[in-house]
């Protein structure tokens, strides 16, 4: 559980993203990598300006210059701005939902540990693993996170919980 629980509450936001990015090990990675005269793109798919893509309806990644590299810098030291008002990424569904996944798990080991008994262990260990299928980034999070809920929702039940209320953002 504790394991489990530690993933839903790493998740990997702007902020982190800014951090690994600015920390300069990234760019002696590059600079090990390449010689000579090159430049670092990045496509990034930033949750205030991409655009969706028509056919997809997912956000399209956007191109940016190395001048990135200083925009991450200052991002970095804005993660005290992290579950704050002021904090917009948080506003995000995908930051919403990230949350409400730490609440919701909260919620099922609660319901689990009153219910547990030799006969179900098992099953409370398949459940309480769950946020091991929540992968990725992004549009392909949200799926697996879809995904995750429906699973639980039955294993739920086969553990005769009827429900673990989907936790408002």
């Amino acid at each position: 559980m504790a394991r489990y629980y530690a993933k839903l509450l790493a998740y990997k936001d702007e902020y982190e993203v800014a951090r690994l990015h600015a920390n300069g090990e990234f760019q002696r990675k590059i600079e090990a990598m390449f010689e000579g005269d090159y430049r670092v793109l990045y496509h990034l798919s930033p949750p205030l300006l991409a655009r969706r893509d028509p056919l997809t309806g997912e956000p399209r990644k956007m191109k940016f210059g190395p001048w990135m590299g200083s925009v991450f810098k200052v991002l970095k030291h804005l993660k005290s701005l992290r579950g704050t008002a002021l904090d917009v990424f948080g506003y995000t569904a995908e930051r919403r939902t990230e949350r409400a996944l730490v609440r919701e798990y909260e919620q099922t080991l609660e319901r689990l540990l009153e219910g547990l008994s030799p006969q179900n262990h098992a099953l409370a260990v398949q459940i309480a693993s769950l946020p091991e299928e929540i992968r990725g980034y992004g549009h392909i999070k949200m799926k697996s996170v879809v995904t995750a809920r429906k699973k639980r929702g039955e294993l739920l039940a086969r553990f005769g919980i009827a429900s673990v209320q989907k936790v408002a953002a």
